[in-house]
C-alpha cells in the first residue's frame, strides 16, 4: 500500500447511497441500451449521455453544491472544467440558486461553452491544461470568496459519480464487467467503489485514450503520475494528473486500466449513434471503442454481459457530420 493510499479515507457504500437519493430532486436514472445484436455478445450501453447538461457530472456536482451551506451556496461557486464538469456544476447551482463560475480552457469545444453560459455561469478561459485553468479557479476563488467545486478529486464528486455505478447493479444484477472512461478519474473511482463494496465478482475496467494514459501511468508506477502532455480527441479525458483521492479508489478497486486509440474512439462514436440511436461524445465512446476495438479481450477474459458507460453526449453536430462523412479508416482528428 501506498503513502497515498493509506492516507486517503475510504468511500463509503453509505455515502454512495445516501448521494443517490440527494441527485434525485435533477440527476436521471438513465436506461441501459442493449446492443448485443450489433455487438455479437452481451453488451449494453448505460447512456449517461441523457443527464441534464448531457453528461455523468450532474451527479458529482448537484452532491456537492446541495451538501454546502447556505452562506457557501449565496456567495456563489467556481470550478475548472474542460466542458462537461462546469455545465453541470452550472446547472446544480441555478438549480440550487447559487452564482456560478466556470474556468474553461481556450480549447473547449464550442457546444459545452456555450452549455455552462446558458445555466446562467460566467465563463473565464485560461490557458489549455487543467493546470492552467486550476490556478486561475484558485485564484479567482480566493480573490472572489467563492467555494472551489473541483471536476473529480473530492469525496462528494466521487460519492455523487458512484450512484451510476449503483444503478447498473439494480438494472443488470447478472452483469459480468462495467467499463468506465477515466479523464481524472472521479467516475472510475465512484463506480468501482460502488461496485466492489457491493459486488466483488464484477470486474471493473478503466479506459483512457492513448494520448492521455495518466492513470495507467500511475497504476504502474504505484503513485500519481503527471504525464509531460496530453493529446487526444477526447477533451474530456485530457488532464496531465489523476486526483489522490480518485488513483487510491483506482488502485483499491479498479481490475485494469486499458487504453484505446483516438481512430477506435471516433469509429466507436459512429458505431453508438448507428446501432443505439445516442449522440456520444469522444470521451464517452472510450468505453465502447474498447470493446469494438478487441482492446478489453485483449487485456482480460470477461464471460457474459459487459456495461459500457457512455459518459457523455455533448457533441456538435457538425462534427459528428463531418466524420460521418469521412471514409472508414480516414478519420481526421
Amino acid at each position: 500500500m501506498t503513502e497515498t493510499t493509506a492516507t486517503i479515507r475510504e468511500i463509503t457504500l453509505d455515502e454512495i447511497r445516501a448521494a443517490a437519493e440527494r441527485i434525485k430532486p435533477l440527476a436521471r436514472v438513465t436506461p441501459l441500451i442493449d446492443v448485443s445484436g450489433p455487438a455479437g455478445r452481451p453488451f449494453f450501453l448505460k447512456a449517461e449521455s441523457l443527464q441534464p447538461a448531457g453528461a455523468f457530472k450532474i451527479r458529482g456536482a448537484y452532491n456537492m453544491v446541495a451538501q454546502l451551506t447556505p452562506a457557501e451556496r449565496a456567495a456563489g461557486v467556481i470550478t475548472y472544467s474542460s466542458g462537461n464538469h462546469g455545465q453541470a456544476m452550472a446547472l446544480a447551482a441555478r438549480t440550487l440558486g447559487a452564482p456560478a463560475v466556470v474556468v474553461m480552457p481556450t480549447t473547449a469545444p464550442k457546444v459545452k461553452v456555450e452549455g455552462a453560459r446558458a445555466f446562467g455561469a460566467e465563463v473565464i478561459f485560461a490557458g489549455t491544461t487543467s493546470a492552467d485553468r486550476r490556478a486561475r479557479a484558485e485564484a479567482e476563488a480566493a480573490g472572489r470568496g467563492l467555494t472551489m467545486v473541483p471536476p473529480f478529486d473530492h469525496a462528494w464528486i466521487v460519492a455523487g459519480q458512484g450512484t451510476a455505478g449503483l444503478e447498473i447493479l439494480d438494472e443488470r444484477p447478472d452483469v459480468a464487467a462495467v467499463l468506465v472512461p477515466i479523464g481524472g478519474g472521479g467516475l472510475a473511482a465512484g463506480v468501482a467503489a460502488a461496485i466492489k463494496q457491493s459486488r466483488p465478482d464484477v470486474k471493473v475496467i478503466g479506459v483512457e485514450p492513448a494520448g492521455a494514459a495518466k492513470m495507467k501511468a500511475s497504476v504502474e508506477a504505484g503513485h500519481p503520475v503527471t504525464l509531460p502532455k496530453t493529446e487526444t480527441i477526447a477533451d474530456g479525458l485530457m488532464p496531465v494528473r489523476p486526483g489522490d483521492l480518485t488513483f487510491a479508489l483506482v488502485q483499491k478497486f479498479v481490475d485494469r486500466v486499458i487504453t484505446v486509440e483516438d481512430k477506435d474512439i471516433i469509429a466507436a462514436v459512429l458505431w453508438i449513434f448507428a446501432n443505439a440511436r445516442l449522440v456520444a461524445e469522444p470521451s464517452g465512446a472510450a468505453t465502447t471503442a474498447a470493446v469494438l476495438s478487441g482492446a478489453l479481450d485483449a487485456a482480460l477474459s470477461v464471460h457474459g454481459p459487459i456495461v459500457a458507460i457512455v459518459s457523455g453526449g455533448n457533441l456538435g453536430v457538425e462534427k459528428l457530420a463531418e466524420w460521418s462523412q469521412q471514409p472508414a479508416g480516414d478519420t481526421h482528428l
